[in-house]
Protein backbone atom coordinates (compact mmCIF):
# COMPACT_ATOMS: atom_id res chain seq x y z
CA UNK A 1 0.00 0.00 0.00
CA UNK A 2 1.23 3.55 -0.83
CA UNK A 3 0.22 5.45 1.59
CA UNK A 4 0.02 4.52 4.76
CA UNK A 5 1.07 0.79 5.34
CA UNK A 6 -1.01 -1.31 7.80
CA UNK A 7 -0.47 -1.63 11.68
CA UNK A 8 -3.39 -3.09 12.70
CA UNK A 9 -2.48 -3.50 16.42
CA UNK A 10 -0.36 -2.49 19.61
CA UNK A 11 2.59 -3.61 21.00
CA UNK A 12 1.89 -7.18 19.28
CA UNK A 13 4.38 -9.87 20.80
CA UNK A 14 6.22 -11.07 17.17
CA UNK A 15 5.33 -14.52 18.51
CA UNK A 16 4.12 -16.37 22.17
CA UNK A 17 5.69 -19.31 24.50
CA UNK A 18 9.05 -19.21 22.46
CA UNK A 19 12.12 -19.83 24.05
CA UNK A 20 14.43 -16.92 24.37
CA UNK A 21 17.94 -18.30 25.01
CA UNK A 22 20.23 -20.76 22.62
CA UNK A 23 23.20 -22.70 23.15
CA UNK A 24 26.44 -20.82 21.99
CA UNK A 25 28.29 -23.71 21.59
CA UNK A 26 25.81 -24.28 18.64
CA UNK A 27 25.87 -20.66 17.31
CA UNK A 28 29.63 -20.75 17.08
CA UNK A 29 29.35 -24.02 15.19
CA UNK A 30 26.98 -22.31 12.42
CA UNK A 31 28.84 -19.51 12.01
CA UNK A 32 31.45 -21.91 10.50
CA UNK A 33 29.10 -23.85 8.29
CA UNK A 34 27.98 -20.58 7.00
CA UNK A 35 29.35 -18.11 4.81
CA UNK A 36 27.04 -15.52 5.06
CA UNK A 37 26.51 -13.80 8.69
CA UNK A 38 25.53 -14.90 12.31
CA UNK A 39 23.91 -12.26 14.16
CA UNK A 40 22.74 -11.95 17.99
CA UNK A 41 21.67 -9.59 20.61
CA UNK A 42 24.12 -7.49 21.42
CA UNK A 43 26.19 -7.10 18.18
CA UNK A 44 26.25 -3.43 17.20
CA UNK A 45 23.47 -3.50 13.89
CA UNK A 46 21.65 -6.51 15.36
CA UNK A 47 18.21 -3.84 16.33
CA UNK A 48 19.05 -2.41 13.12
CA UNK A 49 18.84 -5.61 11.16
CA UNK A 50 15.58 -7.03 12.98
CA UNK A 51 13.33 -4.25 12.92
CA UNK A 52 10.31 -4.36 11.03
CA UNK A 53 7.63 -1.80 8.94
CA UNK A 54 5.14 -2.32 11.72
CA UNK A 55 6.80 -0.03 14.77
CA UNK A 56 4.18 -1.78 17.04
CA UNK A 57 5.31 -5.23 16.86
CA UNK A 58 7.53 -5.91 20.14
CA UNK A 59 9.98 -9.26 20.58
CA UNK A 60 13.67 -9.61 19.91
CA UNK A 61 14.99 -12.77 17.53
CA UNK A 62 17.30 -15.59 19.28
CA UNK A 63 19.33 -14.62 16.40
CA UNK A 64 19.56 -13.64 13.22
CA UNK A 65 20.99 -15.31 9.95
CA UNK A 66 21.86 -14.06 6.72
CA UNK A 67 22.67 -16.73 3.99
CA UNK A 68 24.55 -16.16 0.94
CA UNK A 69 22.52 -18.70 -1.22
CA UNK A 70 20.29 -21.93 -0.58
CA UNK A 71 23.37 -23.97 0.74
CA UNK A 72 23.27 -21.64 3.51
CA UNK A 73 19.65 -21.63 4.21
CA UNK A 74 19.48 -25.34 4.76
CA UNK A 75 21.95 -24.99 7.43
CA UNK A 76 20.27 -22.26 9.59
CA UNK A 77 16.94 -24.58 8.87
CA UNK A 78 18.88 -27.84 10.46
CA UNK A 79 20.19 -25.05 13.03
CA UNK A 80 16.59 -23.87 14.10
CA UNK A 81 14.97 -27.18 14.42
CA UNK A 82 17.60 -29.22 15.77
CA UNK A 83 17.44 -26.34 18.95
CA UNK A 84 13.66 -26.10 18.57
CA UNK A 85 13.76 -22.83 17.67
CA UNK A 86 10.84 -21.09 15.67
CA UNK A 87 11.47 -19.21 12.63
CA UNK A 88 10.78 -16.92 10.11
CA UNK A 89 11.76 -15.76 7.00
CA UNK A 90 12.20 -11.70 6.03
CA UNK A 91 13.20 -9.73 3.00
CA UNK A 92 11.71 -6.43 2.50
CA UNK A 93 10.15 -6.39 6.44
CA UNK A 94 6.99 -4.39 5.30
CA UNK A 95 4.45 -6.52 6.02
CA UNK A 96 1.60 -5.05 8.55
CA UNK A 97 1.40 -8.33 10.60
CA UNK A 98 5.15 -7.83 11.18
CA UNK A 99 5.82 -11.64 10.33
CA UNK A 100 9.88 -10.57 9.68
CA UNK A 101 10.67 -10.83 12.81
CA UNK A 102 9.74 -13.25 15.69
CA UNK A 103 10.39 -13.50 19.67
CA UNK A 104 13.08 -15.77 20.74
CA UNK A 105 13.61 -17.93 18.00
CA UNK A 106 15.68 -17.98 14.52
CA UNK A 107 14.93 -14.50 11.57
CA UNK A 108 16.29 -15.67 8.22
CA UNK A 109 17.21 -13.05 6.22
CA UNK A 110 17.57 -13.24 2.25
CA UNK A 111 18.64 -9.39 1.94
CA UNK A 112 22.49 -10.63 0.54
CA UNK A 113 20.71 -12.90 -2.11
CA UNK A 114 20.40 -9.94 -4.85
CA UNK A 115 22.38 -11.49 -7.92
CA UNK A 116 21.07 -10.27 -10.91
CA UNK A 117 21.25 -12.90 -14.22
CA UNK A 118 19.69 -11.09 -16.63
CA UNK A 119 19.18 -13.20 -20.33
CA UNK A 120 18.01 -10.47 -22.69
CA UNK A 121 17.80 -13.12 -25.27
CA UNK A 122 14.81 -14.80 -24.08
CA UNK A 123 13.67 -11.97 -22.02
CA UNK A 124 14.00 -13.18 -18.55
CA UNK A 125 15.56 -12.76 -15.06
CA UNK A 126 16.65 -15.25 -12.36
CA UNK A 127 16.36 -12.69 -9.36
CA UNK A 128 18.03 -12.89 -5.66
CA UNK A 129 14.89 -12.90 -3.42
CA UNK A 130 16.83 -10.69 -1.21
CA UNK A 131 16.28 -7.41 -3.90
CA UNK A 132 14.20 -4.53 -3.50
CA UNK A 133 11.42 -4.08 -6.42
CA UNK A 134 13.45 -1.06 -6.47
CA UNK A 135 16.73 -2.58 -6.92
CA UNK A 136 15.57 -5.10 -9.68
CA UNK A 137 13.49 -2.29 -11.42
CA UNK A 138 16.43 0.02 -12.37
CA UNK A 139 18.56 -3.26 -13.11
CA UNK A 140 16.05 -4.15 -15.73
CA UNK A 141 15.27 -0.57 -16.90
CA UNK A 142 18.91 0.00 -18.37
CA UNK A 143 17.60 -2.26 -20.98
CA UNK A 144 13.82 -1.34 -21.40
CA UNK A 145 12.78 -3.93 -19.84
CA UNK A 146 10.88 -4.13 -16.48
CA UNK A 147 8.58 -6.73 -14.13
CA UNK A 148 5.28 -5.85 -12.77
CA UNK A 149 6.28 -5.14 -8.24
CA UNK A 150 3.97 -3.22 -6.25
CA UNK A 151 4.49 0.66 -6.51
CA UNK A 152 6.66 0.83 -3.29
CA UNK A 153 10.60 0.15 -4.30
CA UNK A 154 11.87 -0.43 -1.08
CA UNK A 155 9.56 -3.70 -1.07
CA UNK A 156 11.53 -7.16 -1.32
CA UNK A 157 10.44 -8.79 -4.32
CA UNK A 158 10.15 -12.15 -2.94
CA UNK A 159 7.15 -10.88 -0.54
CA UNK A 160 5.51 -9.42 -2.86
CA UNK A 161 5.84 -12.12 -5.28
CA UNK A 162 4.60 -14.51 -3.35
CA UNK A 163 1.01 -12.70 -1.81
CA UNK A 164 0.49 -11.76 -5.57
CA UNK A 165 1.87 -8.45 -6.98
CA UNK A 166 -0.24 -6.27 -7.70
CA UNK A 167 1.48 -2.88 -9.22
CA UNK A 168 1.51 -0.30 -11.77
CA UNK A 169 1.85 -2.84 -14.36
CA UNK A 170 -1.02 -5.16 -13.56
CA UNK A 171 -3.71 -3.89 -16.18
CA UNK A 172 -1.43 -4.35 -18.78
CA UNK A 173 1.00 -7.75 -18.11
CA UNK A 174 -1.01 -9.64 -15.10
CA UNK A 175 0.03 -9.59 -11.57
CA UNK A 176 4.04 -10.31 -10.51
CA UNK A 177 2.92 -14.36 -10.05
CA UNK A 178 1.74 -13.79 -13.87
CA UNK A 179 5.06 -13.43 -15.08
CA UNK A 180 6.76 -15.82 -12.31
CA UNK A 181 8.54 -18.68 -14.48
CA UNK A 182 9.95 -20.77 -11.77
CA UNK A 183 11.71 -20.50 -8.42
CA UNK A 184 14.54 -21.91 -6.03
CA UNK A 185 12.98 -22.95 -2.95
CA UNK A 186 14.53 -24.52 0.31
CA UNK A 187 11.98 -26.69 2.01
CA UNK A 188 11.44 -27.66 5.41
CA UNK A 189 13.24 -30.87 5.31
CA UNK A 190 16.12 -29.01 3.85
CA UNK A 191 15.69 -29.90 0.10
CA UNK A 192 16.44 -27.56 -2.28
CA UNK A 193 14.08 -27.79 -5.11
CA UNK A 194 13.70 -26.39 -8.71
CA UNK A 195 10.13 -25.30 -8.75
CA UNK A 196 7.98 -24.31 -12.47
CA UNK A 197 4.82 -25.33 -14.14
CA UNK A 198 6.63 -28.79 -14.87
CA UNK A 199 8.69 -29.74 -11.88
CA UNK A 200 7.02 -29.77 -8.43
CA UNK A 201 3.61 -27.94 -10.57
CA UNK A 202 1.37 -27.97 -7.17
CA UNK A 203 4.15 -26.78 -4.99
CA UNK A 204 4.68 -23.42 -7.70
CA UNK A 205 0.94 -23.26 -7.88
CA UNK A 206 0.82 -22.75 -4.51
CA UNK A 207 3.94 -19.86 -4.22
CA UNK A 208 2.03 -17.74 -6.50
CA UNK A 209 -0.23 -16.15 -4.01
CA UNK A 210 -0.24 -18.88 -0.85
CA UNK A 211 2.28 -16.63 1.15
CA UNK A 212 5.26 -17.54 2.79
CA UNK A 213 4.01 -21.00 3.57
CA UNK A 214 5.91 -23.58 1.86
CA UNK A 215 9.46 -22.87 2.21
CA UNK A 216 12.59 -20.27 2.10
CA UNK A 217 12.54 -19.06 -1.77
CA UNK A 218 16.40 -17.69 -2.49
CA UNK A 219 15.91 -16.80 -6.36
CA UNK A 220 12.90 -16.40 -8.62
CA UNK A 221 13.07 -16.16 -12.17
CA UNK A 222 10.58 -13.71 -14.21
CA UNK A 223 9.80 -12.91 -17.83
CA UNK A 224 10.75 -9.53 -17.97
CA UNK A 225 8.13 -6.94 -20.40
CA UNK A 226 9.35 -3.99 -22.79
CA UNK A 227 9.00 -0.54 -20.68
CA UNK A 228 11.02 1.82 -21.91
CA UNK A 229 9.73 4.47 -20.47
CA UNK A 230 6.16 5.52 -18.92
CA UNK A 231 3.41 8.58 -18.54
CA UNK A 232 3.54 8.92 -14.76
CA UNK A 233 3.52 10.62 -11.64
CA UNK A 234 1.19 12.58 -9.34
CA UNK A 235 -1.77 14.38 -9.96
CA UNK A 236 -3.50 16.41 -7.35
CA UNK A 237 -7.06 17.38 -7.65
CA UNK A 238 -10.20 18.52 -5.57
CA UNK A 239 -11.82 16.34 -2.83
CA UNK A 240 -15.28 16.67 -4.35
CA UNK A 241 -17.94 13.75 -4.83
CA UNK A 242 -17.84 14.30 -8.37
CA UNK A 243 -14.02 13.83 -8.47
CA UNK A 244 -13.77 10.89 -6.66
CA UNK A 245 -16.74 9.30 -8.31
CA UNK A 246 -15.34 10.62 -11.39
CA UNK A 247 -11.32 8.96 -10.86
CA UNK A 248 -13.17 5.71 -10.07
CA UNK A 249 -15.13 5.31 -13.38
CA UNK A 250 -12.32 7.09 -15.62
CA UNK A 251 -9.33 4.16 -13.98
CA UNK A 252 -12.02 1.57 -14.91
CA UNK A 253 -12.39 3.18 -18.43
CA UNK A 254 -8.67 3.65 -19.43
CA UNK A 255 -6.47 1.40 -21.46
CA UNK A 256 -4.83 -1.47 -19.72
CA UNK A 257 -1.75 0.31 -19.88
CA UNK A 258 -2.55 2.40 -17.18
CA UNK A 259 -2.19 1.19 -13.74
CA UNK A 260 -3.10 3.94 -11.45
CA UNK A 261 -4.17 4.52 -7.74
CA UNK A 262 -6.80 7.12 -6.36
CA UNK A 263 -5.94 8.16 -2.63
CA UNK A 264 -8.78 10.81 -1.11
CA UNK A 265 -6.58 12.23 1.95
CA UNK A 266 -5.39 14.59 4.17
CA UNK A 267 -2.86 16.62 1.97
CA UNK A 268 0.79 16.48 3.29
CA UNK A 269 3.05 19.56 2.96
CA UNK A 270 4.00 19.10 -0.87
CA UNK A 271 5.78 22.28 -1.71
CA UNK A 272 4.24 22.19 -5.02
CA UNK A 273 0.38 21.94 -3.30
CA UNK A 274 -0.73 25.68 -2.18
CA UNK A 275 0.48 25.72 1.66
CA UNK A 276 -3.46 26.14 2.83
CA UNK A 277 -4.40 23.25 1.12
CA UNK A 278 -2.34 21.32 3.63
CA UNK A 279 -3.87 19.53 6.27
CA UNK A 280 -7.06 19.63 4.16
CA UNK A 281 -8.84 16.85 2.05
CA UNK A 282 -7.56 15.91 -1.53
CA UNK A 283 -7.74 13.67 -4.43
CA UNK A 284 -4.10 12.51 -4.65
CA UNK A 285 -3.86 10.28 -8.01
CA UNK A 286 -1.07 8.43 -8.74
CA UNK A 287 -0.53 7.77 -12.36
CA UNK A 288 1.81 5.12 -14.84
CA UNK A 289 0.82 4.91 -18.19
CA UNK A 290 3.46 2.08 -19.41
CA UNK A 291 2.93 2.43 -23.72
CA UNK A 292 3.58 4.80 -26.38
CA UNK A 293 4.18 8.43 -25.03
CA UNK A 294 1.77 9.85 -27.49
CA UNK A 295 -0.52 7.58 -26.47
CA UNK A 296 -0.21 9.14 -22.75
CA UNK A 297 -1.72 12.74 -23.45
CA UNK A 298 -5.27 10.86 -24.44
CA UNK A 299 -5.13 8.41 -21.93
CA UNK A 300 -4.54 10.64 -19.29
CA UNK A 301 -7.46 13.32 -20.03
CA UNK A 302 -10.30 12.29 -18.30
CA UNK A 303 -8.25 12.66 -15.23
CA UNK A 304 -6.99 15.99 -15.71
CA UNK A 305 -10.36 16.70 -17.05
CA UNK A 306 -12.24 15.89 -13.68
CA UNK A 307 -11.69 19.65 -12.32
CA UNK A 308 -8.45 22.01 -12.64
CA UNK A 309 -5.72 20.58 -11.02
CA UNK A 310 -4.17 21.68 -8.08
CA UNK A 311 -0.70 20.06 -8.64
CA UNK A 312 -0.25 18.06 -12.31
CA UNK A 313 3.32 16.23 -11.92
CA UNK A 314 2.51 13.52 -14.28
CA UNK A 315 4.76 13.55 -17.42
CA UNK A 316 7.06 11.38 -19.06
CA UNK A 317 9.75 9.63 -17.10
CA UNK A 318 11.85 6.55 -16.76
CA UNK A 319 10.09 3.91 -15.28
CA UNK A 320 12.15 3.75 -11.74
CA UNK A 321 10.83 6.87 -11.17
CA UNK A 322 7.80 5.61 -10.40
CA UNK A 323 9.48 3.80 -7.60
CA UNK A 324 10.77 7.29 -4.93
CA UNK A 325 13.14 6.87 -3.02
CA UNK A 326 12.10 5.81 0.43
CA UNK A 327 13.31 7.07 4.23
CA UNK A 328 14.66 3.97 5.88
CA UNK A 329 13.47 5.99 9.31
CA UNK A 330 9.56 6.10 7.86
CA UNK A 331 7.32 3.85 10.44
CA UNK A 332 3.89 5.09 10.55
CA UNK A 333 1.47 4.08 13.03
CA UNK A 334 -1.68 4.23 11.22
CA UNK A 335 -5.15 1.36 11.63
CA UNK A 336 -6.05 -0.20 8.32
CA UNK A 337 -7.98 -2.63 6.63
CA UNK A 338 -8.11 -3.55 3.07
CA UNK A 339 -11.63 -4.79 1.21
CA UNK A 340 -12.70 -5.24 -2.65
CA UNK A 341 -15.19 -3.04 -3.84
CA UNK A 342 -17.63 -3.53 -7.42
CA UNK A 343 -18.13 0.46 -7.86
CA UNK A 344 -17.82 3.67 -6.26
CA UNK A 345 -20.95 5.86 -7.17
CA UNK A 346 -22.02 9.89 -5.94
CA UNK A 347 -23.67 8.66 -2.77
CA UNK A 348 -20.74 6.71 -2.20
CA UNK A 349 -18.45 9.13 -2.80
CA UNK A 350 -20.03 11.75 -0.57
CA UNK A 351 -19.79 8.44 2.19
CA UNK A 352 -15.96 8.56 1.99
CA UNK A 353 -15.97 12.35 1.56
CA UNK A 354 -18.29 12.87 4.73
CA UNK A 355 -16.34 10.19 7.50
CA UNK A 356 -12.93 11.63 6.36
CA UNK A 357 -14.14 15.06 7.11
CA UNK A 358 -15.52 14.00 10.02
CA UNK A 359 -12.14 12.35 11.34
CA UNK A 360 -9.77 14.50 13.14
CA UNK A 361 -6.65 11.51 12.82
CA UNK A 362 -3.93 13.38 11.41
CA UNK A 363 -3.69 11.45 8.42
CA UNK A 364 -6.52 9.23 7.08
CA UNK A 365 -7.22 8.19 3.94
CA UNK A 366 -9.48 5.94 1.78
CA UNK A 367 -7.35 3.88 -1.60
CA UNK A 368 -9.08 2.79 -4.03
CA UNK A 369 -6.63 0.46 -7.34
CA UNK A 370 -8.66 -0.50 -10.69
CA UNK A 371 -7.67 -4.22 -11.17
CA UNK A 372 -9.52 -5.56 -14.69
CA UNK A 373 -7.36 -6.25 -17.40
CA UNK A 374 -4.79 -8.94 -17.78
CA UNK A 375 -5.37 -9.56 -14.04
CA UNK A 376 -8.76 -10.41 -14.61
CA UNK A 377 -8.41 -12.90 -18.17
CA UNK A 378 -5.90 -15.30 -16.06
CA UNK A 379 -8.55 -17.80 -14.75
CA UNK A 380 -9.03 -18.07 -11.04
CA UNK A 381 -7.69 -21.45 -10.38
CA UNK A 382 -4.51 -21.23 -12.41
CA UNK A 383 -2.86 -19.49 -9.10
CA UNK A 384 -3.40 -19.01 -5.45
CA UNK A 385 -4.87 -15.59 -5.94
CA UNK A 386 -8.43 -15.95 -6.26
CA UNK A 387 -9.76 -12.81 -6.79
CA UNK A 388 -9.16 -12.42 -10.72
CA UNK A 389 -13.12 -11.18 -11.42
CA UNK A 390 -12.86 -8.17 -8.12
CA UNK A 391 -12.70 -4.75 -10.38
CA UNK A 392 -11.80 -2.45 -7.46
CA UNK A 393 -8.98 -3.14 -4.20
CA UNK A 394 -9.50 -0.69 -1.47
CA UNK A 395 -7.63 0.35 1.66
CA UNK A 396 -8.71 2.39 4.81
CA UNK A 397 -6.33 3.91 7.10
CA UNK A 398 -6.08 6.77 9.99
CA UNK A 399 -2.73 6.97 11.53
CA UNK A 400 -2.91 7.22 15.00
CA UNK A 401 -0.54 9.16 17.82
CA UNK A 402 -0.26 6.26 20.43
CA UNK A 403 -2.18 3.52 22.64
CA UNK A 404 -4.78 6.12 23.71
CA UNK A 405 -5.74 6.75 20.21
CA UNK A 406 -5.59 4.44 18.68
CA UNK A 407 -9.54 2.63 19.67
CA UNK A 408 -11.12 5.46 18.18
CA UNK A 409 -9.03 5.12 14.98
CA UNK A 410 -9.76 1.73 14.60
CA UNK A 411 -13.18 2.06 15.24
CA UNK A 412 -13.49 4.88 12.54
CA UNK A 413 -11.54 2.33 10.20
CA UNK A 414 -14.49 -0.35 10.69
CA UNK A 415 -17.48 1.87 10.36
CA UNK A 416 -16.15 3.53 7.33
CA UNK A 417 -14.98 0.14 5.78
CA UNK A 418 -18.45 -1.97 6.69
CA UNK A 419 -20.11 1.21 4.86
CA UNK A 420 -18.11 0.35 1.43
CA UNK A 421 -18.40 -3.31 1.87
CA UNK A 422 -20.42 -4.35 -1.40
CA UNK A 423 -20.07 -8.43 -0.52
CA UNK A 424 -17.42 -9.20 -2.68
CA UNK A 425 -15.37 -11.17 0.23
CA UNK A 426 -12.21 -10.68 -1.18
CA UNK A 427 -8.76 -9.61 0.28
CA UNK A 428 -5.49 -9.25 -0.93
CA UNK A 429 -3.12 -11.48 1.41
CA UNK A 430 -0.10 -8.83 0.85
CA UNK A 431 -2.62 -5.80 2.38
CA UNK A 432 -3.23 -8.05 5.29
CA UNK A 433 -2.66 -7.33 9.04
CA UNK A 434 -2.37 -9.38 12.12
CA UNK A 435 -6.18 -9.66 11.65
CA UNK A 436 -6.70 -12.99 12.68
CA UNK A 437 -8.00 -16.55 10.90
CA UNK A 438 -11.14 -15.86 9.27
CA UNK A 439 -9.60 -12.95 7.28
CA UNK A 440 -7.06 -15.05 6.14
CA UNK A 441 -9.36 -17.89 5.28
CA UNK A 442 -11.13 -14.79 2.87
CA UNK A 443 -8.04 -14.33 1.22
CA UNK A 444 -8.36 -17.97 -0.33
CA UNK A 445 -11.93 -18.32 -1.00
CA UNK A 446 -13.23 -21.91 -1.52
CA UNK A 447 -11.20 -25.18 -3.15
CA UNK A 448 -7.79 -22.54 -3.15
CA UNK A 449 -7.87 -22.70 0.52
CA UNK A 450 -8.40 -26.54 0.42
CA UNK A 451 -5.39 -27.17 -2.48
CA UNK A 452 -2.99 -25.03 -0.88
CA UNK A 453 -3.45 -27.11 2.87
CA UNK A 454 -2.78 -29.90 0.65
CA UNK A 455 0.42 -28.71 -0.45
CA UNK A 456 0.90 -27.42 2.67
CA UNK A 457 0.84 -30.93 4.19
CA UNK A 458 3.29 -32.14 1.14
CA UNK A 459 6.08 -29.70 1.86
CA UNK A 460 5.13 -28.51 5.89
CA UNK A 461 3.38 -30.96 7.54
CA UNK A 462 4.66 -29.76 10.83
CA UNK A 463 4.00 -26.00 9.79
CA UNK A 464 7.55 -24.71 10.73
CA UNK A 465 6.89 -22.45 8.25
CA UNK A 466 3.93 -20.94 10.03
CA UNK A 467 5.01 -17.11 11.10
CA UNK A 468 3.05 -15.44 8.05
CA UNK A 469 -0.48 -15.71 6.71
CA UNK A 470 -0.34 -19.61 7.62
CA UNK A 471 -2.68 -22.10 5.76
CA UNK A 472 -1.60 -25.09 8.13
CA UNK A 473 -1.51 -28.53 6.75
CA UNK A 474 -4.50 -30.47 5.64
CA UNK A 475 -4.89 -33.56 8.37
CA UNK A 476 -3.28 -36.80 6.93
CA UNK A 477 -5.03 -39.99 7.43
Amino acid sequence: MTTPPSAPSTHRPADRGTPSSVDHGAVADLRTRLRGRVVEPGERDFEALTRVMAVDVTGRPALLARPTDAADVVEVLRFSRAAGLPLTVRSGGHGGAGHGTVDGGVVVDVRDLTSIDLDLASRTVWAGAGLTAGELTAATAEHGLAVGFGDTGSVGISGITLGGGVGWLSRAHGLTIDNLLAAEVVTAAGEVLLVDDTSHPELFWALRGGGGNFGVVTRLRYRLRPVDGVVGGMLVLPATPEVVAGFVAAAEAAPEELGCIMNVMTCPPLPFVPQELHGQLVVMGLLCFAGPEEDGAAALAPFRALAPPLADLVRPIPYPEMFPPADPEYRPTAVSRTLMMRTVDLDLARTILGHLEASDAPVRVVQVRALGGAIARVPAQDTAYAHRSSRLMTNVAAFYSGPDDRPARAAWVAELSALLDQGDPGLYVNFLGDDGPDRVRAAYPGSTWDRLAAVKATYDPDNVFRRNHNVPPAAQG
